[in-house]
């Protein structure tokens, strides 16, 4: 089965990209305990003050679909979609392999 690969821009309303990001954050530590998550990075863009740029790689497309429908995971959505005005660029990919991303 192929890794699942997806990344894109989720913007924030505007002025609350820092506290999006941080929410984002927690979510990328929580991912841990989440063993079919290889990647998780929240990262931002330097010429875009309300956007966050989040890259996931998954062991396989479902991995990712059940990870939405965990009771943390879905408390954190709840924190912030106030947050967020919209997104932007959502990409799926198949990782093929890399520094961090197990065989």
């Amino acid at each position: 089965m192929s890794k699942f690969g997806l990344s894109g821009k989720m913007i924030a309303q505007p002025g609350k990209r820092d506290e999006l990001a941080a929410i984002l954050m927690e979510a990328a530590a929580g991912m841990d305990a989440v063993p079919d998550c290889q990647i998780y990075v929240v990262s931002l863009l330097p010429e875009e003050p309300d956007a966050v740029w989040i890259t996931e790689v998954w062991d396989n497309a479902e991995a990712h679909r059940a990870s939405l429908s965990l009771e943390e995971t879905q408390a954190m959505i709840a924190r912030a979609k106030p947050l967020i005005a919209g997104f932007d660029q959502q990409v799926k990919h198949v990782p093929l392999g890399g520094k961090g991303m197990r065989a």
